[in-house]
């Protein structure tokens, strides 16, 4: 597990005075209203002020105070400590953390890895490319996912019949 965690990207500057957009990488973009900074390239930028914009986030930050030096941020990725969000509840895994598992049945057989994660609204769905780029869909639901091994990157599922083949 890698201890910084990408929380979003910088998609655009905002204003004349240096604000950055940035187009959230987490479930919850409130989150950015509680750090008090942000490493870019691995330089601490201090979060002085942040709002939510439709679907994006502004952030005002600690020397960065004109639209020309915000300029050179543009698609530069976001990071924080792991440890700055605290512990993740019972069941609940990092997107970085289960990118790159990869996914087993109970009886041994390998589907291929997390390539993408699939937000549906009443549960979330794996995109599981196996070497020949072929992908199979797997719900993110108690009656399929057996056990989650972040350590281990793997995941073994039951999957329902005609989920897969």
């Amino acid at each position: 597990m890698e201890n910084l965690l990408e929380i979003g990207q910088i998609v655009n500057t905002h204003g004349l005075r240096g604000d950055v957009k940035v187009m959230p990488w987490c479930d919850d973009p409130e989150i950015f209203h509680e750090l008090a900074y942000v490493l870019i390239d691995g330089e601490e930028f201090e979060i002085q002020k942040s709002s939510l914009h439709k679907n994006a986030v502004l952030l005002k930050l600690k020397g960065i105070d004109h639209i020309n030096n915000a300029e050179l941020y543009r698609n530069k990725v976001l990071k924080i400590p792991r440890e700055e969000l605290g512990e993740l509840p019972e069941g609940t895994y990092y997107i970085c953390d289960l990118l790159g598992c990869s996914v087993e049945t109970v009886d041994g057989r390998n589907l291929g890895k997390i390539c993408d994660i699939i937000k549906t609204g009443s549960n979330d769905v794996y995109v599981v490319e196996d070497i020949t780029k072929k992908q199979v869909l797997i719900p993110v639901i108690d009656e399929v996912i057996k056990s989650v091994s972040i350590d281990e990157k793997r995941i073994v599922i039951e999957p329902l019949k005609g989920l897969i083949d």
